[in-house]
């Protein structure tokens, strides 16, 4: 098999589109199926979208997000037709997360982060894929991450957005653990939708981007189960470090390291900046590439677009993927290193 080179991508500078241009809305609904998966602890809603038999891409959201919210409006900007052409995208909903979904009981017994790693194994199986690109935000990309670190054959690549590596400090374990409280008790308050607009957007972006803003607070509020939102959350507040450390060539010690190529994204003002900082300090900086999105708080995804869309199909391309694609290439500007440069 020809070997795939990699892709270094240090400083992305793009132009920015006249708009952002979806494309019909209903012909890519038509692409999407759903598949109800029963996993050893419980069922997952996955939809899958794209070609069938096409190289796989598993998609995982984040706290306050399922597949619809997280995903759905990214895959359907225009510049990433190709992706849909090109690959075949299976959206895992963390359990109790899909839209209208049924209160999970009081006997359900939530995965943790390690669980739900697992489930992500069963899925994959379920579909018969034998490798597959990871894909995640926030607590989705520390599950993927899981998953690649005990299963390094059947990931290719990771794609991680606002990846943090270690476990919860005390400031986040007081406001998540107050959001899960309010959340099986009095459903979604004022605090709590404060607190995910914190989280997904950071104070900046909060205040400049009242349109996202509106339109995130609306899908929290018709779509998610407060109390399988806090489920869900209380099992992210109670995970573990992922353990893992940058390869130090000049000793013969072993460490945990994520192996596959990964593409780290942050956004410039993202609220988990700083920790996804700490998290590429860890990588191995042989296989892995970091990208702070400018003008972008927490949702990349959804702030910028274009510029996550330019990054990722240059991040696919080093792995040998969409290489007869015929596009404008973005002006890249080389640097010195591959490591953030902090102020």
């Amino acid at each position: 098999m020809e070997e795939r080179p990699l892709v270094s991508l240090t400083s992305i500078d793009v132009q920015e589109a006249e708009a952002k241009v979806f494309d019909n809305h209903e012909a890519f609904i038509s692409l999407l199926s759903e598949h109800d998966v029963q996993t050893s602890r419980g069922k997952l809603r996955v939809s899958r979208q794209g070609k069938d038999k096409k190289p796989a891409i598993v998609t995982f959201h984040d706290i306050g997000q399922n597949h619809t919210s997280a995903f759905l409006g990214f895959f359907n900007f225009t510049e990433n037709r190709p992706l849909l052409d090109n690959f075949c995208i299976y959206h895992i909903d963390a359990p109790g997360q899909e839209e209208n979904s049924d209160d999970l009981g009081e006997e359900y017994q939530y995965p943790t982060m390690d669980e739900l790693s697992d489930m992500v194994g069963e899925v994959v199986d379920f579909f018969d894929i034998k490798r597959f690109i990871g894909f995640g935000v926030g607590a989705g990309a520390n599950i993927l991450s899981r998953y690649a670190l005990w299963h390094p054959t059947r990931v290719e690549a990771l794609v991680l957005l606002e990846l943090v590596a270690s476990n919860g400090g005390w400031i986040e374990w007081g406001y998540q653990k107050l959001c899960v409280r309010q959340l099986k008790n009095k459903g979604l308050t004022t605090f709590v939708e404060d607190y995910l607009l914190w989280h997904h957007f950071g104070k900046k972006t909060k205040e400049e981007n009242m349109d996202l803003v509106h339109a995130f607070k609306q899908s929290i509020q018709s779509v998610l189960n407060p109390r399988n939102l806090s489920l869900f959350i209380n099992s992210y507040l109670h995970r573990t470090d992922l353990q893992i450390h940058r390869p130090d060539k000049t000793s013969a010690k072993k460490v945990q390291a994520l192996k596959c190529p990964a593409l780290l994204i942050t956004g410039a003002t993202s609220p988990h900046q700083d920790d996804v900082v700490n998290t590429n300090s860890r990588l191995d900086p042989e296989v892995s590439t970091y990208f702070s999105v400018s003008e972008s708080g927490g949702m990349p995804l959804e702030e910028q677009p274009h510029k996550v869309a330019t990054s990722l199909i240059l991040f696919l391309q080093g792995l040998g993927y969409l290489t007869r694609l015929h596009t404008q290439p973005p002006k890249v500007t080389p640097q010195a290193t591959q490591e953030p440069t902090v102020c």
